[in-house]
């Protein structure tokens, strides 16, 4: 839309046209306030639509028609296209193999044995081999009743001494309970990782016909979350004393008292260390400026988040570098596609390639100093192009179109969104971070909302183990089971052993 008029102030242009084209100014004005307006509706309409009817995701093939501005010459593609065909044809040759079969099953599962003889009298002949199939089966795990016997012993004869001799019993995580600490890790693993709300695992005790009541349930799942905060109080200490956190939110209904026939939007907020691999998720009632104090108020180094304004009075201490995430910004960019195609798909391109690098930088195993040397390298000329680019093109876009609201996203992050390459530990995104809460999502659809602020509380303590369970590829239930059973004899200075990442050394310490 190139109108001359549109730049000028309607005094300007009175001035110019004289009192007798006041009405057409007027009009023309009113035009151009319409054209602005159903541009940005169409934009509007387009991202409802495709979030309608579109796929739900993000992969972006480069336009064609779209390059850099700093594209290699026609010497340097014939060069890649030599390579490409040479990697081509290797591909092909790796790709005339024989299938190697499938994976064989693994070691540690129980074998049953089952030996098949041939029908019909085998007297006159003799075994020369055999042949060994294996299928892999699922038996329902089953309840068992572990039942101690202790015996007692007393003196034979009087003189000889007084009093009864008795064996004490293994500690109980929950006194006079009947739950064993296999049992407990269960349940909260099914509600936690499978998401199996408790009124149904309350049928399957029906089915087998052991009489447990909800309340019951209830009880041993609250004290196995009590036992668990010395855990998780240790955790919180460790994690603000980090030097590199990830940081991003999340909502959760709660059931509050003081609101009735409603609920309240609680949230979570997700800490995460890259370096190693901790997970911590907080439960806090609001969205504000005090929420994530807890953990951030003590916190100094490296901080990474999105675009969201509570986190940027904590990137501004003076002991703070404050890391924006690119997968933010570049959701920005996808969706402003349907209102600019060409510049969003140009901005596109620039951010795939950044991607391009922490691509060859992961496949190539390269460690923090080398991934820093190599992002100098290539990532350094990419962002100080795109940054002319988003400044030439800015003035020629409507700030408030979809484009206009995408480029300044970015421009007004573009120190944070560069910072990563301060260090080459430092992610590009918070993508790790977004993972971890994907747990919570699918929490919401089976059982819709927390108890209680309390409840919601526990809850993020078990998310934040859990979480870490499935970094480090640890059977949560296992290691669950593990920490009921030591936690009342490990010291105080000592806790942090019992954190999954410890766990796993201690499993493949055994194993070798």
């Amino acid at each position: 839309m190139n109108n001359p008029l549109e730049h000028l102030s309607k005094a300007e242009l009175i001035a110019l046209l004289g009192d007798r084209d006041q009405e057409l100014v007027s009009k023309d004005q009113e035009l151009v306030s319409r054209d602005r307006k159903i541009e940005k509706l169409e934009g509007l309409l387009a991202k409802f639509q495709k979030m309608l009817f579109g796929q739900k995701r993000e992969r972006f093939e480069s336009p064609g028609q779209l390059s850099l501005p700093f594209e290699p010459t026609a010497e340097q593609e014939a060069q890649q296209s030599e390579a490409l065909v040479e990697k081509v044809e290797y591909i092909r040759q790796k790709a005339s193999k024989p299938h190697p079969g499938r994976a064989p099953l693994p070691d540690h599962l129980p074998v049953e044995e089952i030996e098949l003889h041939p029908d019909g009298d085998l007297r006159g002949m003799t075994c020369i081999g055999k042949e060994i199939t294996e299928e892999l089966d699922y038996v329902p795990g089953k309840y068992i009743i572990r039942r101690y016997i202790r015996f007692k012993y007393a003196f034979k004869k009087q003189e000889d001494g007084s009093g009864v001799a008795i064996a004490a019993l293994p500690l109980r995580l929950i006194d006079k309970g009947i739950a064993e600490t296999g049992l407990l890790a269960s349940i909260l693993t099914d509600k936690y990782v499978d998401h199996l709300p408790l009124h149904r695992q309350l049928q399957r005790f029906k089915r087998e016909k052991i009489p447990i009541a909800a309340s019951t349930l209830d009880g041993w799942v609250s004290k196995s979350l009590d036992m668990l905060e010395i855990l998780y109080d240790w955790l919180v200490r460790d994690t603000s004393g980090k030097g590199y956190l990830q940081v991003d939110e999340t909502t959760i209904k709660v059931l509050d008292s003081k609101k009735k026939k409603q609920t309240h939007l609680g949230y979570y907020w997700v800490y995460h260390n890259p370096m190693d691999r901790t997970v911590m998720f907080d439960y806090q009632q609001g969205r504000g400026k005090t929420a994530p104090g807890k953990i951030l108020d003590r916190f100094r180094g490296y901080l990474q988040t999105d675009g969201y304004a509570v986190y940027e009075q904590y990137g501004r201490k003076a002991d703070v570098a404050h890391l924006c995430c690119w997968a933010h910004a570049r959701r920005e960019f996808f969706e402003a596609k349907a209102n600019d195609e060409n510049r969003a798909g140009l901005a596109l391109v620039f951010i795939q390639k950044l991607y391009a690098v922490e691509a060859h930088c992961r496949e190539n195993g390269l460690d923090a100093a080398q991934r820093k040397e190599y992002r100098l390298d290539n990532a350094f000329p990419l962002l100080e192009a795109f940054s002319k680019w988003l400044w030439e093109n800015y003035a020629r876009v409507l700030p408030k179109s979809a484009i206009g609201k995408a480029m300044a996203y970015t421009m007004n992050r573009w120190e944070q969104l560069s910072n990563y390459l301060m260090d080459g530990m430092l992610e590009i995104d918070n993508n790790a971070i977004e993972n971890m809460m994907r747990p919570v999502a699918l929490g919401r659809k089976n059982y819709l909302f927390a108890g209680s602020h309390e409840a919601a509380q526990r809850a993020a303590m078990i998310y934040s183990f859990f979480a870490m369970c499935k970094k480090e590829e640890v059977n949560p239930q296992d290691w669950l089971k593990h920490v009921f059973d030591h936690i009342m004899d490990t010291n105080l200075t000592e806790i942090g052993n019992l954190l999954p990442a410890n766990y796993k050394k201690s499993l493949l310490k055994e194993q070798s």
